[in-house]
């Protein structure tokens, strides 16, 4: 099921021209130049943090269901909902990245009362989606048990792993929900721009015609676990076309944030707010708030 769609005048270019077509229009109206001080912004904030991201991995104690020393806005949803509240949330970076990508996502699922929000850390040597997806697998048995359930949220290349997890390597048994924020879904022009004779397996896999993206689109009758995509409108990393879930057997929808960035969509106020939505069942426009 797609929400909203955007971005339908993007079409193939020949190869002398994409680099110049990725970047097309960004400045074209008033909006888009705001947009695009706020993507600077934001990734020079991400800049900022990525060395602590790096150098510091973060524990955290499974806190229960004690309501000791929780502001009320933590109280309600632990009284609410405690299964949503304890549900592990598992926060899957991108490609040569951290947790640092999620430092305001973080803090806000904390504050409304998620009492468990875990990163996981992809090491930066991962050579193929495959290899990610098995990291986050025994991630996700360390953090949850065999058996326990999480919810996944994750940006960029993250969202390409955590999908196939839970699509190919039967990981909807324990991911109820799949959050992704500009996630290559079908695959990223940029990665054309990428030599393929250069060694690096998982840079030809993010290839919109690659066989990694062919496999995602088999049928998969059987992947329970809900999936939300969301795009940004002013992407050129991750095109809002090529970040949308568009498969038949899949429980899926999909959102497009107008104004935003590949890396201002996670660092976004509204993005957090929609995502503690969709989280605790509630309803939400993404384009009410900035």
């Amino acid at each position: 099921m797609t929400v909203a769609e955007s971005d339908p005048g993007w079409s193939p270019s020949p190869q002398r021209d994409r680099s110049r077509t990725i970047t097309a229009g960004l400045l074209a109206t008033p909006a888009n130049a705001r947009g695009l001080a706020v993507e600077t912004a934001c990734l020079a904030t991400h800049l900022a943090l990525y060395p602590a991201g790096a150098l510091r991995r973060l524990t955290q104690r499974d806190e229960g269901y004690s309501l000791g020393g929780l502001a009320p806005l933590q109280r309600g949803l632990l009284v609410r909902s405690p299964d949503t509240a304890t549900t592990p949330v598992l926060l899957v970076h991108g490609l040569v990245d951290n947790r640092s990508v999620f430092a305001r996502l973080h803090r806000h699922l904390r504050r409304r009362g998620f009492r468990r929000v875990v990163p996981v850390q992809l090491p930066l040597r991962t050579t193929s989606v495959q290899d990610g997806a098995r990291v986050l697998a025994e991630a996700v048995t360390r953090i949850a048990g065999p058996d326990g359930q999480v919810t996944i949220i994750a940006h960029s290349l993250g969202g390409l792993i955590a999908r196939y997890y839970v699509q190919r390597m039967g990981g909807d048994r324990q991911v109820g929900t799949l959050i992704t924020l500009a996630s290559p879904h079908g695959g990223t022009r940029l990665a054309e721009l990428v030599p393929r004779a250069l060694p690096y397996p998982l840079l030809r896999q993010l290839r919109p015609d690659s066989p990694l993206i062919a496999e995602l689109a088999e049928p998969a009758p059987d992947c329970h676990t809900r999936i939300f995509a969301v795009a940004a409108a002013l992407d050129t990393v991750v095109r809002p076309g090529s970040a949308v879930v568009d498969h038949p057997d899949l429980d899926a929808v999909n959102l497009v944030v107008p104004g935003l960035g590949h890396h201002s969509l996670a660092f976004s106020g509204t993005v957090a707010h929609q995502v503690t939505a969709w989280l605790t069942g509630s309803t939400r426009n993404p384009t009410d708030t900035a």
